[in-house]
């Protein structure tokens, strides 16, 4: 009896074992090229919608403001980061 009960407790042991690995094998992580290609398809298809989004209709902001005066604000953004840079020193 004692027999019987331990081939059927190894048995049931034996059979939980290889369902763990049957299912392990099944859900193995990617090689490290299939997953490149996943992520790579993954960014493609984000681009593809993006570029299918219709283009918003009010211009840029800056679109009216002339070339110059661009010009002359980024020397100030500039100028003001290498003060602010400076007192921090």
């Amino acid at each position: 009896m004692k027999r019987l009960l331990a081939g059927f407790v190894g048995g049931v042991g034996l059979g939980a074992l290889l369902r763990r690995l049957r299912r392990r094998a099944s859900t193995a992580e990617l090689s490290p090229a299939e997953e490149l290609r996943s992520k790579l398809a993954a960014a493609e298809a984000r681009v593809e919608a993006v570029e299918q989004e219709p283009a918003p209709d009010d211009p840029a902001p800056d679109a009216d403001v002339p070339v110059d005066e661009l010009d002359a604000r980024r020397r100030d953004v500039h100028e003001r980061a290498r003060q602010s840079l400076d007192e921090l020193a």
